[in-house]
């Protein structure tokens, strides 16, 4: 990720940061890449759950997953981060607030 240039894509990206398992996976990942099912039983819990979040982190291109096949033949699905640098400031907020999609409640 280099830039952000919408106000939309910074919400979907503070949206993917803000829930604690997400953070979690992160972490993980920075150490090192891993598949699906060892990132769950590192973060102990299920793999639905799991790929929910991930797929959040994916939309927001903080990190990235790509099949392999195994010695074995099994498909497996690595993920990894994607290198960021986020510098949320007030500049940064005033240069995308314009190109915020501000969505209508329903009446």
């Amino acid at each position: 990720m280099e830039n952000i240039n919408s106000g939309d894509e910074l919400l979907k990206i503070l949206e993917a940061l803000s829930n604690p398992y997400r953070l979690k996976i992160i972490a993980v990942l920075h150490q090192e890449r891993q598949y699906v099912s060892q990132l769950a039983r590192e973060l102990g819990i299920s793999r639905p759950l799991l790929y929910l979040h991930l797929r959040k982190l994916e939309e927001a291109q903080l990190i990235k997953g790509q099949h392999e096949i195994a010695e074995d033949g099994k498909a497996m699905k690595f993920y990894e981060i994607s290198p960021f640098c986020i510098k949320l400031d007030e500049h940064l907020i005033s240069t995308v607030a314009d190109s915020l999609t501000i969505k209508k409640r329903k009446e």
